[in-house]
């Protein structure tokens, strides 16, 4: 054999099909959704599993859905019961004979998403910080390939690259990932005596807060409820007050939380991109979340695995306007799927900023309010199924994109006569 060839062999033999950057819900899920089509996957992650991440930790139908065959959930709690209230104020419980959702903690979660990917064959190293990624230049031998660079100048290479790391993702800088609303949350896990654990067994509470746009909830997981709030971002000393006033409502201010933590989640604007060349983004790298609710879990999982599939796809890619075929098709399922139903997050999330109460009214007062929150929770339903088969609600969100368009027009047409200039 020639030296060029057993030089090609090696070449081979040190390329990976896919490389996912985060082992989170959405890497977890790209890897084994690469890993089960029998390709060579490599996760790679900055910290040592298990590890803790600021989240409520609610599973809802969604998120079931979306998991692996044979996944046992570890469940700190299942809820049966929902008390709302409006800032500490009108409170009311509602009650389901059906699971609602569960209750999971992260560390426990991601751990156990990682060992089904491995089980799968996905290979993992932790403990690995990625600095960046390069599709052309010295480092990358030919145009199927790209190169991981880690800190300390290691370099690996791969047919496909997944970017899962996260709200703050290196890799969604090279894919040019762009952010339209970012909001910070606030979450301490709280251990309580055993009568006080008892109290909260099988429900949660959301409260909409005193900013517009914000909410606090709590999470019961045994002896520990995660109590939690949420809010734009820029209102770091209100939100922190906030969580504040919500702990000493709840009774809970003389018990020492073991965790307090802070994130920032980071929803993607509607022209972001979710590709650049060989390499994918999702989950919160992308930037995909609920926008009202900020749930992520459920996004993440389902991102995930069809950035794994596509990834896959990428990889057998022979040359670049395959690999772009193959990524504007990852584009339009993600944007046909939960982009549809971020849009009408969005829309809920501006009538939710003007108008708390009427959520809170509808929710603790009307039966069909009700049962679309149960409906969503459960899985058996989406927002955006919703709207499509409930004219009454597509109505009242066509109504309020409209409103919201023309208060838009106003606004500029005010600061186009004023003379003033717009900051952002």
């Amino acid at each position: 054999m020639s030296s060029e060839n057993s030089s090609a062999d090696d070449d081979v033999q040190r390329v990976w099909d896919v490389v996912v950057v985060g082992a989170g819900p959405a890497g977890a899920s790209a890897a084994y959704a690469a890993a089960v089509a029998g390709r060579r996957v490599l996760v790679l992650e900055k910290a040592e599993l298990p590890r803790y991440k600021t989240c409520g930790g609610g599973i809802i139908g969604p998120s079931r859905d979306s998991l692996p065959p044979g996944f046992e959930l570890p469940f700190r709690d299942r809820v049966h019961a929902v008390t709302f209230s409006h800032n500490g104020r009108f409170t009311r419980t509602r009650r389901s004979r059906q699971m609602l959702f569960g209750l999971i903690n992260r560390p426990e979660f991601d751990q156990q998403l990682v060992e089904h990917a491995q089980k799968a064959g996905a290979q993992l190293r932790t403990g690995v910080t990625v600095q960046r990624v390069e599709q052309h230049g010295s480092s990358v031998p030919d145009r199927r390939t790209v190169a991981v660079v880690l800190q300390g100048g290691e370099t690996l290479l791969a047919r496909a690259v997944v970017g899962a790391d996260g709200s703050a993702s290196r890799i969604g800088a090279h894919v040019g990932v762009k952010l339209d609303q970012v909001d910070l949350g606030l979450e301490a896990e709280i251990p309580v005596p055993e009568t006080v654990a008892e109290d909260w067994k099988g429900r949660v509470l959301i409260d909409w807060g005193p900013m517009p746009g914000s909410y606090g909830w709590v999470f019961p997981k045994g002896d520990t409820l995660t109590v939690g709030v949420i809010s734009a971002r820029g209102e770091g000393a209100a939100t922190k007050r906030y969580l504040e006033d919500f702990v000493a409502r709840l009774g809970l201010a003389g018990f020492e939380p073991s965790i307090s933590s802070g994130h920032l989640t980071r929803c993607r604007a509607d022209d972001s991109p979710l590709s650049r060349g060989r390499v994918l983004v999702c989950g919160d790298a992308a930037g995909l979340l609920e926008p009202w609710t900020r749930e992520g879990i459920s996004f993440a999982l389902r991102s995930g695995r069809l950035a794994g599939e596509w990834a896959v796809r990428i990889a057998e890619a022979h040359d670049a306007v395959d690999a772009r075929r193959q990524a504007l098709n990852y584009a339009f399922a993600i944007k046909a799927g939960l982009g549809v139903e971020m849009g009408v997050g969005k829309s809920m999330l501006a009538l939710f900023e003007r108008r708390p109460g009427l959520f809170h009214a509808a929710l603790t007062g009307l039966r069909p309010a009700w049962k679309a929150f149960m409906d969503i929770t459960r899985g058996a339903t989406s927002l955006g199924e919703l709207v499509r088969t409930r004219p009454i609600a597509q109505r009242a969100l066509t109504a309020l994109d409209n409103r919201r368009a023309a208060s838009a027009a106003g606004a500029a047409d005010a600061s186009g006569t004023s003379g003033g200039e717009v900051s952002s």
